[in-house]
């Protein structure tokens, strides 16, 4: 948890803060600035050098300005509440005629009665003597639904615009206190102009650089704020985009918008417009009282305070001269307003305007440094001879400032930030336009730093050993898990917050770094109080004193807690990757020699009976590409000569077993005396029942020397190819399905007369498979291919011609048998 009233910077981040009897002292990088020569010398326009105010100085001013900061917040979020109470007080003087103090006490027993809190009974109280709008929509809505918050709502709204300085404010209050409840993200009042123009009065959720560029708009622009003075009516869109109309807001905010007319006694001064993001609440009677109500407030502050604009300044000629003026300058230019007492002292400076080339030096968005005052953005300019005097003086004299080297200081992180900038101030009507164009790029360099903290999640600090003061930032607080108020942690103390088995690592760390006087750096295990353990690295770097001796520490600690896992998980992922790669390489190693156990990649011519057969088996070109091609050519105890061909789906020992099995079983199979179609049959069997999820294409044929005859049959291979004669052509084509894909299959037998001299090749897919082109197209190739080898007298020597011009490209095994009649 963080304290609410800790000093925030303006993105709404707590300050890294110093804690009590651990500031560091001013360093040489944080020494104050060289200062120009106070206002009223006859050298105002050069630089001398004054010495750097004491570090006590700056602290004070610095919590000056967040304890005034911090009070003025509270003020104001309790200013309309007070407000509306103190007039519920007055009703009760004057009915009960009873003291302030006893009002007081009776409406805090009032409230206890009625289970009301006190504000809620005093809009009660201040609606029903009242006889106004907001009197009217607060009891009616309260009759309709029980609900009291309306009547707070209106009525803080309207105690905010009594209590505001100008239509902007205005504008803010309405958009807290009455139209945030109801979803709405934005809030513009528009000004009607006597020549049908439009001025943007006051605004609140936009930009400052949205609400610039619709400060005016001109008469016959189709806005939702002109349609609402055109028909005296609201107008109401469900989805601003989708009507297509142009306005202010419409990019961030093209949701639901409702344009109300403002005005009292039938005349109209200007238009509330109400902005959502989504849809808008649906649309009532009641809803719709309320924001009469909410814009009749906004016509009594238009007519009754002059217009400021939306955060930009006045509407006049001559400003919007002037912001014309610095919006095309390339250099960071402010547009300022004193800030006046009673007695019409200057006591700060308003910042109403910034061009859209400002970019603060210390990082800063513009939302943060536009309606700030000098000395809450930038409290060192309060230093003699800083900014603060040359803009009084330049307002008070009219006459120009230029300096071509001046320090600029703001505060980042709690740290004096200091940048060198050539600086220019002049006046311009009752503001002075301050153009400063810095020399080292601090604002990109110190928002670069910001962020890159904030990723890398980097907790910087800062460690005096002879006072013992030690100063964080916010994101080292987060990473030890202690709240924003706790004690820093000493370096010494470090031991006692890590795992105990890191000790030895922070021992040898912090002699590197304190007695060694070395910059060392480690990683080691945080155990937060909050139980949880961090992976922490940190870096650090003596600071040397004049005399050499080490007075202080400053470094860094980044939670590497995210990349750390990573590495594990890397490392996790790489054993198990590399044991499953050794388990692959063995099971492919196991297949391989299974394979050629079976099938030896070369066989030398084989006489059976009358025929000649050779065989040639090419391997995948990679390892664990083994796959199940298998062939088989066997005398029989029938006289018959058993030829086969097959190729099993798929890769590895899988498909090496399976190759086994059905080679295997087919020879046994053959033994029956069987033809090659009922061979078949049966192996289909044993494929789907006694195989796992195998599935194989082969060619079964049977041939016998004393006829000559060849019977064959096929599962889904490709047709043996005959040379007869100086030709190659296919062997007719006959139906069979490929093994294991069903339990009962039949298959057709073919027969061929051979004669001597012929020869048959039989072949897996291996040799003609393409990418890029069909298998018809393979096939005739081959076809073209083996008959261009009839010339060849050796059966081997044509085969080895066939693997030679093989087309094939897909890196899968291929098995060839050439058998030649003899």
């Amino acid at each position: 948890m963080h304290d609410s009233h800790q000093p925030r910077d303006a993105e709404g981040q707590p300050r890294p803060q110093v804690r009590p009897g651990r500031t560091s002292a001013p360093g040489p990088a944080q020494a104050l600035p060289s200062v120009v020569a106070p206002r009223g010398s006859a050298d105002h326009g050069t630089e001398r050098t004054a010495p750097p105010a004491g570090g006590g100085a700056v602290g004070r001013l610095t919590s000056t300005v967040d304890r005034l900061r911090r009070e003025l917040t509270r003020a104001q979020a309790q200013a309309d509440g007070r407000a509306l109470v103190e007039l519920a007080k007055g009703i009760l003087v004057e009915r009960l005629g009873v003291s302030p103090a006893e009002a007081g006490r009776q409406l805090d027993t009032l409230a206890d009665q009625s289970t009301l809190s006190v504000l809620e009974l005093a809009a009660d109280l201040v609606n029903q003597s009242s006889h106004d709008r907001i009197a009217d929509v607060a009891r009616e809505f309260m009759a309709s639904a029980g609900e009291p918050s309306v009547g707070v709502r209106l009525r803080s709204a309207e105690t905010g615009m009594l209590g505001a300085s100008d239509v902007q404010a205005v504008a803010q209050s309405v958009l807290e206190h009455a139209l945030r409840p109801l979803g709405a993200q934005a809030v513009a009042i528009w000004a009607a102009n006597s020549d049908q123009s439009l001025t943007l009065a006051g605004s609140a959720g936009f930009s400052d650089e949205e609400a610039l560029r619709w400060r005016h708009v001109p008469p016959g622009v189709p806005v939702p704020a002109r349609r609402a003075l055109t028909e005296r009516a609201p107008a109401a869109y469900e989805s601003l985009t989708a009507a297509g109309l142009p306005s202010i807001g419409q990019r961030e905010f093209g949701g639901g918008r409702l344009a109300v007319p403002a005005g009292a006694g039938g005349r109209i001064t200007g238009v509330l417009e109400v902005c959502w993001s989504g849809r808008m609440p649906a649309r009532s009677q009641s809803l719709q009282r309320q924001f009469e109500a909410l814009a009749e407030l906004c016509a009594t502050a238009l007519e009754s305070r002059p217009a400021t604009g939306s955060g930009d300044g006045d509407v006049d000629p001559q400003t919007t001269d002037l912001l014309e003026l610095i919006h095309d300058l390339q250099d960071p230019c402010l547009v300022m307003r004193p800030d006046l007492d009673p007695a019409g002292r200057a006591t700060d400076y308003l910042i109403r305007h910034v061009n859209p080339s400002f970019e603060d030096f210390a990082g800063r968005p513009r939302s943060a440094i536009v309606g700030a005052r000098l000395l809450e953005a930038y409290p060192l300019a309060a230093e003699p001879g800083g900014l603060f005097e040359k803009i009084e003086y330049v307002l008070a004299t009219g006459e120009s400032f230029r300096s071509p080297a001046m320090n600029l200081s703001a505060l980042v992180d709690g740290v004096p930030l200091t940048t060198r900038a050539s600086v220019s101030v002049s006046r311009f009507g009752t503001s002075a336009v301050v153009i400063w164009r810095t020399e080292d790029g601090a604002a990109r360099v110190a928002s670069l730093l910001q962020h890159a903290q904030r990723l890398g999640r980097i907790g910087g600090f800062e460690e005096n050993l002879h006072t013992g003061e030690i100063a964080w930032n916010d994101t080292l607080f987060d990473l030890h898990g202690l709240p924003s108020n706790a004690e820093p942690i000493p370096l010494e103390h470090l031991p006692a917050h890590a795992h105990p088995d890191d000790e030895h690592t922070i021992g040898r760390f912090l002699r590197t770094l304190l007695h060694h006087q070395r910059p060392a750096s480690t990683a080691f295990r945080l155990q937060r109080a909050d139980g949880i353990a961090r992976h922490i690295r940190v870096v650090a770097e003596p600071v040397l004193g004049a005399d050499a001796r080490i007075t202080a520490v400053r470094g860094a600690y980044q939670d590497v807690s995210a990349q750390h896992w990573t590495e594990v998980a890397l490392a996790a992922t790489r054993d198990q990757l590399a044991h499953t790669e050794q388990q692959a390489a063995e099971r492919n190693r196991l297949a391989l020699q299974l394979q050629h156990a079976i099938m030896p990649p070369s066989r030398g011519p084989l006489d059976l009976h009358d025929l000649q057969v050779a065989v040639r088996y090419r391997p995948a070109e990679k390892d664990h590409l083994v796959g199940g091609d298998w062939y088989d050519a066997l005398a029989l105890p029938t006289g018959q000569v058993l030829l086969c061909v097959g190729d099993v789906a798929g890769h590895g020992i899988e498909a090496a077993t399976g190759m086994v099995a059905l080679r295997n079983a087919l020879r046994g199979l053959a033994a029956t005396g069987a033809g090659p179609g009922q061979l078949l049959g049966w192996l289909n069997t044993v494929t789907h029942h006694l195989t796992d999820n195998v599935t194989a294409t082969t060619i079964c044929a049977l041939y016998d020397p004393r006829t000559r005859a060849l019977r064959w049959a096929r599962a889904g291979h490709l047709p043996p190819i005959l040379l007869r004669d100086g030709r190659a052509t296919e062997l007719p084509t006959v139906a069979g399905i490929l093994l294991g894909a069903i339990d009962q299959a039949d298959y057709e037998e073919g027969e061929i007369q051979l004669k001597a001299g012929d020869t048959l090749m039989l072949y897996t897919d291996g040799l003609i498979e393409r990418r890029d082109r069909s298998l018809e197209e393979s096939l005739d190739d081959l076809l073209t291919t083996a008959g261009n080898s009839d010339g060849l007298t050796e059966l081997e020597r044509r085969l080895d011609h066939l693997l030679r011009y093989s087309s094939s490209d897909t890196d899968d095994d291929t098995c060839l048998i050439g058998i030649t009649v003899c």
